[in-house]
């Protein structure tokens, strides 16, 4: 591997603005901006829309579609398959 080709691989800040959520951890992320975090350190910060303190999914929020009613319509337009009901 050559070492001129790899992304420099350091600490980078993701911060979450629509949850007030920060985080430090590794990556290849390059940002003009710097946060001072906890220890002292300053590290490059790096914006993020949604992070897993805002996602529907971690945080319980999410939706259920309901897809029953999309089913029956088309058991009602196109009919059930032969030999009994759907799903069989």
């Amino acid at each position: 591997m050559q070492q001129d080709q790899q992304p420099d691989y350091r600490p980078v800040v993701f911060r979450d603005k629509s949850a007030g959520y920060a985080f430090l951890t590794r990556s290849t992320a390059r940002s003009e901006q710097t946060i001072e975090w906890d220890d002292g350190e300053s590290y490059p910060v790096v914006d993020v829309e949604i992070s897993s303190e805002s996602h529907p999914f971690y945080t319980g929020r999410a939706r259920t579609v309901d897809s029953e009613g999309r089913v029956a319509r088309f058991e009602r337009r196109y009919g059930t398959p032969e030999g009994g009901p759907a799903g069989d």
